[in-house]
This record gives C-alpha cells, sequence and structure tokens, in this order.
C-alpha cells in the first residue's frame, strides 16, 4: 500500500468518526458552521481572488462575485436545514382498527455518511472545494473529503486551510472535512469502502471512468456527476423579425462569456431558415476579446474542436477563424453555421459539445423539422425559448422539458440563481442522476430515507416527536401541516 493511499486510508476513517458527531449535531449547530466559513470567505476575499485570477485568469471581477454566490450558497443551505422542510419527515399513526392493522409509522431522511466532492476547473469557488456540493453535504451532517482541481492548486489549499480552521473553531468535530490532490487519490477515493457518494463537475470522459469506478464497487454508491451540456435555444420567426439585433447582442454576450467555458453556455441555436441573423451575430461578436482559457489543456484541446466542427460537411463559418492558437493568444470567438436537415444526418458529430466561446446556428426549414432536430440533442442542462408574446410554444416547451433540467423564456441560460426552486441537471450527459447540484434541494443526494416503526420516542429524532419540538413542516397521517 502507497504512502498515499495510507495517508487517504487515514483522512475517511476519520470522516467516518466525524459521520457519527454531525449526524447528532442539530441544524442548529451545522448552520452555524456554514455561516461561520461563509463569513470567513468574505473576509478573506482579496487573498482568495488574487490567487484564483493567477491561476485561472478569470479576472478579479468576476471570481469576486463567485466568491460572493459560494458564501451565499452557504448561507443558503444553513437557512435551508433550519427551516426543516429537507428532512421530510413524515408521520402515519397506529391504527389498529384498519384491516389489516397498520402499526405507527415515522419517516425521515438521514444523512449517508461521508462524501466525496471533485472539483471544477471552470467555477474555482462556487464548484470547488467550499462550493455547493461541499455545502449542501455538510449541511445535512456529510464529512466531506474534496480531491482538488489541478488548475487551481494552491487557491484550493489555501482555501481548504481556511474551511479546517473556521469548522474548528465553530466547533465542528474533527476529521468533518480534508483536502487530497491526484489524479490517484481521485480514483482512490471512489473506490474507498468509507465514501458513500460523490459529487463530481468535469467532463464527459473524466466522469463517466468515476462514476463506472463508483458503481462497480462491491458497494456501489451514487456518483452525481455533471458532465457535458450543449444548452439548446430556440428561437420563433416572430422573435427574429421583431428583436432579431437584440437576440443576436445577448446570444453574443452569453456564448462568450467566461472564454465560452460555463456549463451553461448555449452551444446550439436553432432559428428559422432564411433569415439574417447570421450575419447579425456575426457584427454582435466580431469585437469580442479573446480571453485565456483555465488549463492549458483546455486551451489546447479548443483549435481541435473547432476543426472537427468546421471539417463536417454542410457547416460553414459564420464569424472568427478555425485556425488560431488559443494557447498563446487566447480563445477567440467563433460561429458556425448548419442545417437541421445535416443535424439529422449527423447528429452525431454535430451535436458534440466544444468547450470555448463557439456556438452552432441551426436553421431549421419546418416545426416538424425542428421538432425531429431537437430530438437528436443529448440530455443538457438548460433549454431556451425566445417567441413573443401570443404565440402558442407550449409543444415546444414540452419537448424542452424533457431533455433539459431548466427551460427559460426570454433570455439566456449562462447564469445560475442559487435559491429554493433552482433545478441545476438534467438528463443524461448533463447530470448522471435526477437531483440537481444547485439550490435547496441538492441536500436531497446526501440523504437516504429512514422508517422507524412502534419506535419509543426517546429513540426518535426531534423532527418526529408529536408535539413537533422544532416546529418544522411535515406530513401528519397524510395532512401537511406548517409547523
Amino acid at each position: 500500500m502507497s504512502t498515499a493511499t495510507l495517508d487517504l486510508t487515514a483522512v475517511t476513517a476519520a470522516a467516518t468518526a466525524a459521520a457519527k458527531v454531525t449526524a447528532a449535531a442539530s441544524d442548529a449547530e451545522r448552520a452555524a458552521w456554514l455561516t461561520a466559513v461563509a463569513d470567513a470567505l468574505d473576509a478573506n476575499v482579496t487573498e482568495l481572488v488574487a490567487i484564483a485570477d493567477s491561476e485561472t485568469s478569470l479576472g478579479t471581477v468576476r471570481l469576486t462575485g463567485e466568491v460572493a454566490r459560494t458564501s451565499g450558497q452557504l448561507r443558503l443551505f444553513a437557512n435551508v436545514i433550519t427551516e426543516g422542510s429537507y428532512l421530510e419527515a413524515v408521520i402515519d399513526h397506529a391504527d389498529p382498527s384498519a384491516k389489516p392493522p397498520k402499526p405507527d409509522l415515522r419517516r425521515i431522511l438521514r444523512p449517508i455518511g461521508p462524501v466525496a466532492v471533485f472539483s471544477a476547473s471552470n467555477f474555482p469557488f462556487a464548484f470547488s472545494v467550499a462550493g455547493g456540493d461541499t455545502a449542501s453535504a455538510l449541511a445535512v451532517g456529510c464529512p466531506v473529503v474534496v480531491k482538488a482541481h489541478s488548475g487551481h492548486l494552491r487557491l484550493s489549499q489555501r482555501t481548504a486551510e481556511i474551511v479546517t480552521e473556521e469548522l474548528a473553531k465553530a466547533g465542528a468535530p474533527d476529521g468533518i472535512f480534508a483536502l487530497v490532490s491526484g489524479r490517484e487519490a481521485g480514483t482512490a477515493l471512489v473506490q474507498d469502502p468509507a465514501i458513500k457518494a460523490v459529487g463530481f463537475t468535469g467532463s464527459i470522459p473524466g466522469g463517466r471512468a468515476l462514476f463506472d469506478l463508483a458503481t462497480s464497487r462491491p458497494e456501489p454508491i451514487p456518483f452525481y456527476g455533471e458532465l457535458g451540456s450543449l444548452n439548446p435555444v430556440v428561437i420563433t420567426a416572430d422573435a427574429l423579425a421583431e428583436r432579431g439585433q437584440q437576440l443576436a447582442a445577448g446570444l453574443a454576450g452569453s456564448f462568450t462569456q467566461g472564454a465560452g467555458q460555463f456549463c451553461t453556455k448555449p452551444g446550439l441555436v436553432f432559428i428559422p431558415a432564411g433569415s439574417d441573423f447570421a450575419s447579425h451575430l456575426a457584427e454582435a461578436s466580431k469585437d469580442k476579446p479573446t480571453a485565456a482559457m483555465l488549463t492549458e489543456r483546455i486551451a489546447e484541446a479548443y483549435p481541435d474542436g473547432l476543426r472537427n466542427v468546421a471539417e463536417q460537411p454542410g457547416v460553414a463559418v459564420v464569424s472568427g477563424t478555425v485556425e488560431q492558437d488559443s494557447l498563446a493568444d487566447g480563445a477567440a470567438p467563433v460561429v458556425f453555421s448548419t442545417s437541421a436537415a445535416n443535424v439529422l444526418e449527423r447528429p452525431d458529430e454535430l451535436l458534440e459539445e466544444c468547450f470555448g466561446p463557439t456556438t452552432l446556428l441551426i436553421e431549421y426549414a419546418s416545426q416538424d423539422e425542428l421538432s425531429a432536430a431537437l430530438a437528436k440533442v443529448p440530455g443538457s442542462l438548460t433549454g431556451t425559448v425566445h417567441a413573443q408574446p401570443g404565440e402558442d410554444v407550449s409543444a415546444l416547451v414540452e419537448q424542452l422539458s424533457t431533455l433539459a433540467g431548466r427551460v427559460l423564456f426570454d433570455g439566456w441560460p449562462t447564469g445560475v440563481a442559487v435559491n429554493w426552486a433552482q433545478q441545476h441537471g438534467g438528463p443524461y450527459p448533463a447530470t448522471t442522476s435526477l437531483f440537481t447540484s444547485v439550490g435547496a434541494t441538492a441536500v436531497r443526494r446526501f440523504q437516504r430515507p429512514v422508517a422507524y416503526q412502534d419506535a419509543p420516542e426517546s429513540v426518535l429524532h426531534p423532527a418526529l416527536h408529536d408535539s413537533n419540538p422544532l416546529g418544522i413542516p411535515r406530513r401528519e397521517d397524510g395532512v401537511l401541516t406548517l409547523g
């Protein structure tokens, strides 16, 4: 056994020991832990942003906002657990007169145990060491072991120092949080029997490899992966006629934002055939600056992805150049165009994510052709509709709802609000599960239901006591009560 494996075993053993304490801690105690970490991130924002910018080139404005989003996520989950409905407490009292007699049954969601979290390259704060996966797992009482991303290792280490220190000062148990790094450690972490679930944000190949490891263990575990998304946009003829230039400007800002490295980048845009939208988009995109990409590997892969699209029959370059050195010069925007008929002929080649500031316009000749092409689009995080008031888009919305986890109207998908209603997931390959990774119900990934039959109140969680001492929402004998 290698030294790294021995060290990892010690880390996961400590997490297992901490899980007993975190599961027994009150919601108020865990909320205080989260709030302490949030306050510390805000207090150290200048230092953290400087480190992050030196490693990712994302810029201080973007990164400062991302720290605020990260601390906001921590505070949201503190509110979620103190509100109480996340427990999904249910009580069905005994009914001896029923045929057959019904016992007293009380159900609640419990933490599943230590969780592994893989940091994302494109969100060094919000989907990283102290990001949403970590926050939602800690909120429900699951210790977390984070695998740092190599693209921002110094930031990961410094953030982990702050998180560890603040959790200890707030009274959290030893072992509740740890950071590991390196490909070997990440693989071993997924396979470690102490780990009961994995949260991952990254590429389809990397995520699928880890997913296969997680599900092929002697004890298979849930793998909550966000892997890839094309995020189709549909623009109707009426919308183009009314505000084509405005839509072009909005799309140009969205697909180039963050050098096109957002998981919600609009990568496919369906437009009516014969419009002048392509020229409007070329004009809106031409002055967008080049931008450094997150890692050397990503920068080197971007031109290859562009060439793969450009080489397909029936594809035209609307603006930008395919031949670019994005590693040396930064990534420059490129707009492609093709027809829906061409997509139907070669969906595997054209409906593949190209990570970077590029998008593909797809001209459709009829509603039937649009529907057929959309049916070929892989599962996505978002689907967007741009239509005019009064247009009947109900069939389109229903179709987008089957392939995306969030359907937007007259907006752009790059921007994910963190609140109670948010849904950030979608059919595979957008995600590998049915649960969101953003928003209040993200905690559900790290809980499992337990029912107690005819149990004495002394052994029950307070949420299941008849008096409802926590004052939380719950269902009693089929009736939802607000507490």
